[in-house]
Parts: structure tokens; C-alpha cells; sequence
């Protein structure tokens, strides 16, 4: 960028984008004009846009390998939770009407430690996904 001639040119900016000119030239203590030409600059570049292509593409394949990840961990949990109601309901028959309440007491207090233990696991970072992993390596 030549510091010799130039050119002047007048142009609008709507309200919120002026305060924000002014708000970075006052930040970085520079000039508006100088803020406008190395913005200006930039656009025009030919390798910007290569290089804005290039960081969005960075991102795209992080989140994409992210997106993997997750579908990899929710379908391991659909997985586990299938399996166990399959194996419950094979194993587990049914209840005459009397025996019923003692049975939903029981219940609850299973329900109750398997929250515990789970919460204990979330706490402690142990994943059903890594030690699928580590079994079957």
C-alpha cells in the first residue's frame, strides 16, 4: 500500500458499522481511513479469498469429523439401550397384580443406584464408546 498519492473517495456506512470502524481504530490507534484501506486490501487480494477458503475448509473438516464422532457415540448408546430392553424383556416375566407394588419399590431402589453409578461414571470420564474400543482391539 503506497503512502504517496492518493485518491480520495466518499462513501456511506450504516450507523452500527461506522461505531465499529471508529470502535477498532480506537483500539488499535490508527486511523479510520487506514482501518478501511487494509480491510479494502484485503478483500481485493487474490489469495484472500484462497486463504478465507481455506480456513472455512479446515473448519468444515473438524466439524465434520466431529459430526462422526458423535453419530459413532449415539449410535453405540441406541445400540446398548436396544440390547439391554431385548435381553430385559426375555428375562424378565411378568407379575402377578399382588406382587406388583413390592416389585415397583424394589425398582425405584434399582432405578435409584443405577443413577448413582452412572453419575459416577460420568464423573470419573468412563465411557461405554472406550472400552467398546479397548475389547474389540
Amino acid at each position: 500500500m503506497s503512502k504517496g498519492n492518493r485518491i480520495k473517495h466518499t462513501f456511506r456506512l450504516p450507523p452500527d458499522l461506522s461505531r465499529q470502524l471508529a470502535d477498532y481504530a480506537g483500539r488499535k490507534r490508527v486511523s479510520q481511513a487506514s482501518v478501511v484501506e487494509a480491510a479494502v486490501a484485503s478483500f481485493l487480494s487474490p489469495d484472500g479469498s484462497e486463504r478465507m477458503e481455506a480456513a472455512f475448509s479446515r473448519r468444515l473438516d473438524r466439524i465434520s469429523r466431529q459430526m462422526d464422532k458423535l453419530d459413532y457415540h449415539v449410535e453405540v448408546g441406541n445400540e446398548a439401550v436396544a440390547l439391554f430392553v431385548r435381553f430385559w424383556l426375555g428375562l424378565t416375566p411378568s407379575m402377578p397384580d399382588g406382587e406388583s407394588g413390592p416389585a415397583m419399590a424394589a425398582g425405584e431402589q434399582r432405578f435409584q443406584r443405577f443413577i448413582e453409578a452412572l453419575a459416577q461414571r460420568v464423573e470419573r470420564g468412563q465411557r461405554l464408546a472406550n472400552e467398546i474400543t479397548q475389547n474389540s482391539s
